[in-house]
């Protein structure tokens, strides 16, 4: 008599969550670099993956165009995402919450339920090898300001990736 199989259960997705002001330049940025990466290089890895701001000014907005413009010529398209507001049961609902910036962080923390703030870091606390501790708002400057904030959250979300995958069956 053969036993059936009983199916695996689904791991727990890891939650992650990244904060800007607007919540239209850095955090959909790395958002959408972090997912690219993750399933390139982590597709083993169950994510759940998000953005928000700390500010309302572009609620419901897609991400800046000059931001999309340098994701699509990295090969990822973000215009699908949309901006909201960071609320308070985002702590309980993400894993992470990854500030870009000092000022980011203190407005997240502000909102966040003191069991909830270890959940709360700077997103380049993750790439300790450029020895920044914000991603530059790139608003009020150009093309070149755009790639760079590309270019850090890539190397940020790369070490993310590897902490999340340390001590699972992940190579990156």
């Amino acid at each position: 008599m053969s036993v059936p199989l009983q199916p695996r259960p689904q791991p727990e997705p890891i939650r992650v969550l990244f904060v800007c002001m607007g919540n239209i330049c850095r955090s959909p940025t790395a958002e959408a670099v972090f997912r690219a990466l993750a399933r390139r290089l982590a597709p083993e890895l169950a994510l759940e993956v998000d953005s928000a701001g700390t500010h309302d000014y572009h609620v419901g907005s897609a991400p800046d165009e000059r931001a999309q413009e340098v994701a699509r010529a990295h090969g990822i398209d973000m215009s699908g995402l949309r901006a909201r507001l960071l609320v308070r049961e985002d702590f309980e609902r993400f894993d992470r919450v990854l500030a870009m910036d000092a000022r980011t962080y203190r407005a997240a923390l502000a909102l966040a339920p003191r069991e909830q703030r270890r959940r709360l870091r700077l997103f380049m606390d993750y790439a300790p090898q450029l020895q920044m501790r914000e991603v530059p708002d790139p608003y009020y400057g150009g093309a070149e300001d755009f790639e760079r904030v590309y270019l850090l959250t890539e190397q940020a979300a790369h070490g993310l990736l590897r902490e999340l995958a340390d001590g699972r069956t992940v190579a990156l």
